[in-house]
């Protein structure tokens, strides 16, 4: 369903386009020249969240910015009691037909938060697909609840909460869904406000929060990542796959990976060929320091150039 009100474009000169899958129709941005490159966003934003660094990417990359199902303006997956439709290798699968669509049979991808997520699953899932893959502020999400100690959960209280059975968190953050939103964004920057984000960008996040049916399907989310995520992440453990395409790690100085191991060191666990940095700032790093986002991206990437 999408948004009531008309809501600002953040990305000049790009197509917005709407594809059908097996997880539903799937609404996307695309734009720029180049090797095609995939931007994946997370909880509890869409596919704005890129808007600060994507004029830089395009002018290098052909970019595909999707919505997540159940997320922005793309489909929501009905709920089930195996959360299935919201399993990272559900939603992998989905953008790789959306890749797929567009022909683009090989692609990097950059995902933050649950978008990365489903961006490493995708690169265990599809090998054969993914170039180079980046991934924002995250751990794998095995590690992050074989992690979770008095202050990792403190830190990431919004795991447990989120993935409680259907109705209670929903119904919980509808009785004030904007206050949720506006608490959860800036309670994971660095500074603790929402001044990294413009007003427009929080239009489209708030117009997401004001549907029932996706703050449900956000929930979902994070039920599959309690759940068969887990399963997906140690039978890969256990089976010793690891990621074959080269990782870049970045992570917010102050943001939610390092209240875990060093990023890098576990990263290292999972694939062959890591490398990363932290830079200033929180959780949001493409909002909070899209230059220092940036010189550690186009670098990776522009070996794809040469591809």
């Amino acid at each position: 369903m999408a948004p009531k009100q008309e809501l600002p474009d953040l990305f000049p000169g790009f197509e917005t386009r709407t594809f059908d899958t097996s997880g539903g129709s799937i609404f996307c941005r695309i734009g720029g020249d180049g090797p095609p490159l995939l931007l994946v966003h997370g909880y509890p934003q869409c596919n704005v969240m890129w808007h600060r660094i994507a004029p830089a990417l395009a002018s290098r990359h052909r970019l595909v910015i999707p919505d997540l199902p159940g997320y922005g303006r793309s489909a929501i997956p009905a709920l089930s009691d195996d959360h299935a439709a919201y399993s990272k290798r559900a939603m992998a699968r989905t953008l790789v037909e959306l890749m797929d669509a567009l022909g683009h049979r090989n692609f990097s991808v950059v995902g933050h938060d649950r978008g990365a997520r489903v961006a490493y699953r995708m690169a265990l899932d599809h090998p054969g697909k993914v170039n180079r893959l980046a991934v924002l502020d995250i751990l794998p999400t095995l590690d992050y609840w074989l992690k979770l100690d008095r202050p990792f959960a403190l830190k990431i209280y919004h795991w447990a909460f989120l993935a409680q059975p259907a109705p209670f968190p929903e119904t919980m953050i509808a009785a004030n869904a904007a206050a949720f939103l506006d608490h959860t964004l800036a309670s994971w920057t660095g500074a603790k406000s929402l001044d990294c984000f413009t007003p427009e960008a929080l239009q489209h996040y708030h117009a997401s929060f004001e549907q029932a049916e996706r703050i449900a399907a956000t929930c979902e989310d994070y039920r599959a990542g309690a759940t068969i995520d887990v399963e997906h992440d140690q039978a890969d453990r256990e089976a010793g796959r690891k990621i074959k395409a080269p990782v870049l790690a970045v992570w917010g100085q102050s943001g939610i990976a390092p209240g875990a191991e060093t990023p890098l060191d576990v990263w290292s666990k999972w694939a062959s060929d890591v490398r990363g940095s932290a830079i200033p700032g929180g959780h949001f790093v493409a909002e909070e320091n899209p230059e220092a986002l940036l010189a550690e991206l186009l670098p990776f990437l522009d070996s794809d150039h040469a591809a």
